[in-house]
């Protein structure tokens, strides 16, 4: 079963930059580029929801409103690994941050946490005023 592991997540304040990374490893026989990669978020009190996704190839990317412009995702298939990096980061960034790892070669189904089989634990990021 492949096991997702974050990192990099921390406290900071508002405006501030952060660089998540989330490690694959046990990835069934299959190449860590057979899978797009997603990152999800959940604040408290509130539902998990979509932050940005990488397409298998790394060729299409998407992201939430509430964060483009801001975040970028990026991959390094060499390492099998998934990064998020979070610039002028605000107070409603405040979460538990996820990384999946899919099947989907289609970046729009990619938005949506069905499209995964495999979770990381979460890493916090706590974005002060």
């Amino acid at each position: 079963q492949v096991q997702l592991v974050e990192s990099g997540g921390g406290s900071v304040q508002a405006g501030g930059s952060l660089r998540l990374s989330c490690a694959a490893s046990r990835l069934s026989g299959l190449t860590f580029n057979s899978y797009t990669m997603g990152w999800f978020r959940q604040a408290p009190g509130k539902e998990q929801e979509f932050v940005a996704a990488l397409s298998w190839r790394g060729g299409s990317t998407a992201y939430a409103d509430s964060v483009k412009g801001r975040f970028s995702i990026s991959r390094d298939n060499a390492k099998n690994t998934v990064y998020l990096q979070m610039n002028s980061l605000k107070p409603d960034d405040t979460a538990v941050y996820f990384c999946g790892a899919g099947p989907s070669r289609n970046i729009n189904i990619a938005m949506h946490r069905d499209a995964y089989d495999y979770w990381g634990q979460g890493t916090q990021v706590t974005v002060s005023s």
